[in-house]
């Protein structure tokens, strides 16, 4: 689980409920900062257990940068609401909303998957990416998640059917103070052993329908990059240095078959918009300001 540092909207950002056809989701949206040239509209995709307040330490740079940023929780996620039925979080219908998402904000989008993100992502692009001028998968690989994961994943998904949310939480809590200090804080289901009501709240708001069927994905999520690599958009794989979701050296090639541009984030594990914010930012800019208006027909160097 990321662990922002706050959860209160950076100073310029708002908070509000986007409508579209598929329901209202909750966002924080960033203008560029005033005086900035206006450079684009991002559209930012939160990952497992996770929420659009992961990308809270990104939005101030990227303003900067002139980059209006738009970071939203999926349904059943946070302060999004959303069924008991575990069929309406089939990775379809959450690529679905992220279209939905995208033609509300009516404009071309770059568009950022974190993680289950950046799985959500590469759906909502091979069912349609004339929305977007650009995909970044941020510390996202190209099928299902390590067998460490997976295991892990299944013991939630067992305790989700028999517990209530707020035992999980415990549940999860404890075992991480179980585990050896070295224990790579970038993994998918790492809570945390912080006593953070904030962290505790957002996970208690999380829908269990939802983490039962987006977990599920997570251990079965096919290969799809060679579907992938054939849409007519530029590409950035990012990551930290370090990730026990998916290895770097998988995400390494997930890159050059996508002939994608790949950023590794010195000093990050598997949350560098939380962890190192700053480089991941810059990097993001960078790439965005690389992508030209006929982004649709062209691939940038790596």
């Amino acid at each position: 689980m990321s662990r922002p540092p706050t959860f209160v909207p950076p100073p310029g950002a708002r908070s509000y409920r986007l409508h579209t056809e598929r329901g209202d989701f909750a966002v924080v949206d960033a203008p560029a900062a005033p005086g900035t040239e206006p450079r684009g509209t991002a559209l930012l995709l939160p990952g497992f257990t996770g929420s659009k307040e992961d990308f809270n330490p990104l939005h101030v740079p990227l303003a900067a940068r002139g980059y209006r940023t738009v970071a939203v929780d999926g349904r059943g996620q946070f302060e999004s609401d959303g069924p008991a039925d575990e069929a309406a979080y089939a990775l379809e219908e959450l690529a679905r909303d992220a279209l939905a998402q995208a033609g509300t904000l009516g404009t071309p989008l770059h568009l950022v998957g974190h993680s289950l993100g950046g799985l959500i992502a590469r759906a909502a692009v091979l069912l349609d990416h004339s929305p977007f001028v650009s995909l970044t998968l941020m510390a996202s690989g190209p099928a299902q998640v390590s067998a460490p994961q997976q295991q892990r994943l299944k013991l939630l998904r067992d305790a989700l059917g028999v517990m209530p949310m707020a035992e999980v939480w415990e549940a999860i809590r404890a075992m991480e103070q179980m585990e050896p200090e070295d224990t790579d804080s970038g993994a998918e289901l790492d809570a945390g052993t912080e006593d953070r009501e904030d962290l505790r709240r957002r996970w208690l708001s999380n829908k269990p329908a939802q983490l039962i069927s987006t977990g599920r994905q997570l251990c079965v999520e096919p290969d799809r990059v060679t579907e992938l690599a054939a849409v007519p958009l530029p590409f950035h794989v990012l990551s930290g240095a370090r990730d026990d979701a998916w290895p770097v050296t998988l995400m390494d090639r997930m890159a050059e078959r996508l002939r994608a541009r790949r950023t590794v984030v010195e000093g990050a594990e598997h949350s560098p918009n939380c962890e190192q914010p700053l480089p991941t930012a810059h990097a993001l800019a960078g790439f965005w300001d690389d992508v030209p208006p006929d982004a649709d027909r062209v691939r940038l160097p790596a």
